[in-house]
């Protein structure tokens, strides 16, 4: 990094006032300058590798780590050791994306009464506090699965309240309603 920064500044500071802020040799850069025109069969490969990682790593949009970047690379011609592709992948910063597990959240199959659909599509509110919507979704975080629950009001589209929580409970809409309640200084219903 510190020989390619004083590679781009040789025009401007000479080479040995460079090696002396930057605290190298001289004899170091030359060398570095001479390795960067003429890459050895090592470096050359690598990069070769580098080129076929990422065009593989592309190809399965990202969702694919080492073992099926081998197997792909293998299938294509090129046959390299799975820990060699792993540490192309970490040089380069390549990082597989996991795929997501199915989870049911809703279960329609039932025969519990249905509350009745008051609004009957009619999302327009004239003032505020007539007419409140509530929502939940889950959220993926480092530590798993978060759930979110949200009222609305319908006249200004503004969060009234909202609730997270680790488990999906009737207590999650009821904190984000009371705090819908709080927040509008109405009373408890």
């Amino acid at each position: 990094m510190k020989y390619a920064l004083m590679h781009e500044n040789t025009g401007k500071y000479s080479v040995s006032a460079q090696c002396e802020a930057f605290r190298v040799s001289r004899s170091g850069y030359y060398a570095w300058r001479l390795r960067w025109r003429h890459p050895s069969r090592r470096q050359m490969e690598r990069e070769k590798l580098d080129n076929l990682v990422v065009q593989a790593f592309e190809a399965r949009k990202g969702r694919s780590g080492a073992v099926g970047l081998t197997l792909d690379l293998d299938e294509l011609g090129h046959t390299y050791d799975r820990k060699t592709v792993a540490a192309s992948m970490k040089r380069q910063g390549l990082v597989a994306k996991a795929a997501k597990k199915y989870k049911a959240t809703t279960d329609s199959n039932h025969d519990l009464p249905v509350a009745p659909n008051l609004l009957d599509q009619d999302f327009s509110a004239d003032a505020p506090n007539q007419k409140w919507v509530c929502d939940i979704t889950y959220l993926w975080t480092g530590e798993g699965w978060l759930y979110l629950a949200v009222v609305l009001d319908l006249f200004s589209r503004m969060v009234v309240g909202w609730a997270m929580d680790k488990r999906m409970k009737a207590g999650l809409v009821c904190d984000a309603l009371q705090m819908a309640l709080w927040r509008r200084k109405m009373s408890k219903v």
